[in-house]
């Protein structure tokens, strides 16, 4: 079924791994949850010898437990969840993988734009419906939100920040009331929120100032703040989970030597101290330079390895790809770029013995900032 989807869901593409955590789990359940708050965090977090299962859960989410508790605990009361951090921090992904397992339906999901209007978080109607037999329960297109109140599940709001005022005001009466009234109807006008209803929101901390949340809508959630990770090892293995699951979906038979997820590691590593260092926004790049980017970069060297060159991941593609990722911005871009590959790169690279990783990385970072200038 997986093969049929560009992007399973979490719940279609772990099916297997959610059908067997339900049927050994003998934990209390909140409301009309499909697994416990314990088998929740197993299945995020992936199990351990101590947990005693007779297969092995991998993890899928990588950041403190203490992040994923206070999610789950949250989602267990009536407050809704609000993760808030850097672009790239995995917010989403654990959003999607909380709804995954609670539920088992992660798509009800609403984007947070300038465009979003109150009728994507509540209703709007079927025009051709309304006019050959008029406003009715049946010419009414609930929202994911108001679905998701309906059945007693998890609604997700990706960006919040990003709509405007009046739509997180309607946001502020579905978390406190857990009904929407429907003004249009004489009769069956009010949908009720079933137990198990909550919402878990994103909110990109880059974002501060486009559409500030209320004092109101902050008290109806619980904040949990995902910081950007920074732990060579964590990191390190977020990004070959990842690429294992690029090349799963790709049906690529490539190897990504370590030597140069090092080298990937330690730029990003480098030039996010330079860009803490800088004094400007002019001396920054971008991007910021989080694991999802780093995963990014990787997958475009493997894609291009793949289509346009000997089917083994170099350095050089690595560093063609780095550039070629991050350089946004022209001319400001290119020059960070350019300063970072002499001041730090073809340092290191004179440290490589005899053919070392970055002395390829070095020669493509060059060439793509040449091409590019």
């Amino acid at each position: 079924m997986t093969d049929d989807m560009l992007r399973a869901p979490a719940e279609v593409k772990y099916a297997e791994e959610l059908d067997y955590l339900e049927s050994i789990d003998d934990g209390p359940k909140p409301f009309s949850w499909r697994l416990s708050p314990r088998m929740v965090r197993l299945f995020v977090l992936g199990s351990e010898r101590a947990d005693g299962l007779d297969r092995e859960i991998p993890q899928k989410w990588f950041g403190d437990r203490s992040f994923v508790e206070r999610s789950i605990v949250t989602l267990a009361s009536d407050r809704g969840l609000l993760l808030i951090g850097d672009p790239g921090t995995g917010k989403s992904w654990l959003a999607e993988l909380l709804a995954a397992a609670i539920c088992r339906n992660s798509t009800l999901v609403v984007q947070g734009t300038a465009g979003t209007t109150e009728d994507h978080i509540k209703y709007s109607w079927n025009v051709s419906m309304v006019i050959a037999k008029g406003q009715s329960r049946e010419s009414m297109i609930p929202s994911p939100i108001m679905t998701a109140m309906e059945a007693g599940m998890i609604g997700r709001f990706e960006e919040l920040t990003r709509s405007t005022s009046d739509v997180q005001d309607a946001l502020i009466s579905i978390l406190s009331e857990k009904y929407v009234s429907i003004p249009e109807l004489d009769e069956d006008n009010t949908v009720f929120a079933k137990p198990g209803f909550s919402i878990i929101a994103t909110a990109n901390s880059r974002d501060r100032g486009v559409n500030d949340l209320s004092s109101a809508l902050k008290r109806r959630f619980n904040f949990v703040r995902i910081p950007v990770v920074t732990n060579k090892r964590s990191e390190a293995e977020i990004v070959r989970f990842r690429t294992a699951e690029l090349l799963r979906r790709h049906a690529i038979e490539l190897e990504v030597p370590p030597s140069l997820l090092d080298v990937l590691l330690q730029s990003f590593a480098d030039l996010r101290a330079a860009a803490a260092s800088a004094t400007s926004d002019d001396e920054r790049l971008e991007s910021a330079l989080s694991t999802a980017e780093q995963i990014g970069v990787l997958e475009d060297a493997i894609l291009h390895s793949q289509f346009f060159g000997d089917r083994t991941l170099s350095s050089q593609t690595l560093g063609s790809s780095l550039v070629g990722s991050l350089a946004r911005r022209s001319p400001e871009d290119l020059a960070i770029l350019n300063k970072f590959w002499h001041g730090v790169v073809e340092p290191r690279s004179r440290d490589d013995d005899g053919d070392g990783p970055w002395r390829g990385f070095l020669d493509g970072g060059r060439q793509a900032i040449s091409t590019l200038s």
